[in-house]
């Protein structure tokens, strides 16, 4: 493996610094004159709202972004990187939110790709051992034969963080590591993460929205509002309230107060539902249960129990192997998504970047997606742009959106800033039925008490949702009805006022008996 520039630091030292930070960009100003620095053993959260500027200051400590102003030191020299190849060359890995692996490819081969010694000849057999060698002194559990596409979201970031320590990275900047994770999975993350800094002094900026894992895990919380630093305290006197209160500057209502809406007549009715993973395994096995208007819906389970099928066998996007979908009355079995849509159906995917959105479009042309078929917005098969980009403007200052304007491109928003553009597209169609999948993962507080507080005004205007959650604590704030599902199945159908968090827990796990299903379905 590559050997690093600097030697073993002392436990305490600074061993990365950046003073006076400062990067613009047309109409934003991402980073304000921060300073920032990292101690050698520590775990340090970077806290912050979406678009806080967090991402930005790693990139720009990773090489992937040039500073206008400002200097970055290595244990007191200071550099320069033109590229990420002089970070990684100086000991600094990165692992990205948004994974850059290749499916395709084995674990082992996603790690040796781009390494110092791809295009020389290379020793498999030894890589392997390195690999098995770093596994071993992290307690990471992974195969190096297996395909990436074989592997949960939480093998998938093992894959990630490998490929840095491969290279040598002792500083490891970790870009939301845990928000697509189940809780297993972040269980067995974070106790690596910990042994990283214990065992052989790795430091790890670590950015996450998650106030509880910092507050368990972190040594040293910095803040960032709007592109500037506005706390840096340790962890050991912060609390949620203070940490909240200084990322968005007002309290937040951490549990969102439960809505009475009379409920409506049935708006989806799903019955004996069978479909298949991307695998050609089972991935939902007879699913039956019914939405009404003016309720929450919720499903509650870990990862990978079916519950992504679920909503794109739902959305059209699947096709089922068995069972019947009923929606407002009509059969959509085997209708397409574009029918589903036109017939009131609104669908937010889990994949904001993906799926959601396409990246290298504008905020205007992603709007007009799922508006182009809108006789409000088209004149025979012709997309009124103009009106397009005032209702994407409309939505933009509606939601909050933080942008330069409605013709940046997608990729260029924050995720929760992304999401709200999703949001809000789905959301102007006033649709009878609202599939929401994940639509809180790897958001801050405020914007997850936005998108929730949406969801309740949707269900207020008597709309039908189903919620699709790994967060349990989310479905049992939100939910009228809470399916706890496992393994393709559900658990049960409990009221929302009957739910206990130990019990919808253990079904989530298959711990628990599955009881019979709620007769109100």
């Amino acid at each position: 493996m590559q050997t690093n520039l600097f030697s073993k630091p002392s436990p305490g030292e600074t061993v990365l610094e950046a003073r006076g930070i400062t990067k613009r960009y047309p109409g934003v100003v991402a980073n304000d004159s921060i300073d920032f620095e990292m101690k050698a053993g520590e775990i340090h959260a970077i806290l912050g709202e979406n678009g806080a500027g967090k991402t930005t200051l790693m990139s720009i400590l990773f090489g992937l972004v040039q500073p206008d102003e400002g200097e970055i030191y290595i244990r007191g020299q200071r550099v320069n990187f033109k590229s990420p190849v002089d970070a990684i060359n100086m000991g600094i890995g990165m692992v990205h939110q948004h994974r850059k692996l290749v499916q395709a490819h084995t674990v082992l081969e996603n790690i040796i790709l781009g390494h110092p010694n791809a295009g020389k000849l290379l020793n498999f057999k030894r890589a392997t051992r390195e690999i098995e060698e770093l596994c071993e002194r992290y307690n990471f559990h992974i195969d190096p034969g297996a395909k990436v596409w074989q592997l949960s979201e939480g093998e998938k970031q093992v894959v990630e963080i490998l490929k840095s320590l491969y290279r040598g990275a002792k500083i490891l900047i970790l870009d939301e590591p845990t928000s697509a994770l189940a809780p297993p999975e972040t269980k067995n993350l974070l106790s690596s993460i910990e042994a990283m800094t214990k065992n052989d002094m790795a430091i790890v900026p670590f950015i996450t929205h998650k106030l509880p894992i910092v507050l368990a895990v972190s040594d040293r919380v910095t803040v960032l509002r709007h592109g500037k630093v506005t706390a840096r305290l340790e962890t050991r006197h912060a609390t949620q309230t203070i940490l909240t209160r200084e990322m968005v500057g007002r309290e937040i209502i951490f549990r969102t107060k439960q809505v009475e809406v009379e409920r409506g007549d049935p708006i989806l009715q799903v019955e004996n539902l069978s479909t298949l993973n991307d695998k050609g395994a089972l991935a939902l096995q007879g699913v039956s249960f019914t939405v009404h208007e003016g309720e929450i819906f919720g499903i509650a389970g870990v990862s990978g129990n079916g519950q992504q099928e679920l909503a794109e066998v739902l959305a059209g996007l699947r096709k089922p192997t068995g069972g019947k979908i009923t929606f407002a009355g009509k059969d959509i079995t085997t209708a397409s998504s574009l029918n589903r849509w036109q017939m009131g159906m609104g669908y937010i995917p889990s994949e904001r970047i993906t799926v959601g959105s396409i990246g290298d479009y504008s905020l205007v042309e992603n709007m007009a997606m799922n508006f182009y078929f809108d006789e409000k917005f088209t004149r025979y098969g012709i997309i009124n742009f103009k009106k397009i980009r005032q209702f994407t403007e409309d939505i933009i200052e509606e939601y909050n959106v933080a942008t330069p304007g409605p013709d940046v491109k997608a990729k260029s928003l924050s995720g929760g800033n992304l999401q709200k553009i999703i949001l809000g597209r789905v959301l102007a169609r006033n649709p009878r039925l609202i599939i929401a999948n994940l639509p809180t993962q790897g958001l801050d507080v405020g914007a997850i008490e936005f998108v929730r507080n949406k969801l309740v005004e949707a269900k207020k205007a008597k709309a039908g949702i189903l919620l699709i959650s790994e967060d349990l604590d989310e479905v049992l704030a939100l939910s009228d009805r809470v399916a706890p599902i496992y393994e393709g199945e559900f658990m049960d159908i409990i009221p929302g006022k009957n739910a206990q968090k130990e019990t919808v827990g253990a079904m989530m796990a298959g711990l628990h008996t599955k009881g019979g299903q709620d007769e109100s379905r």
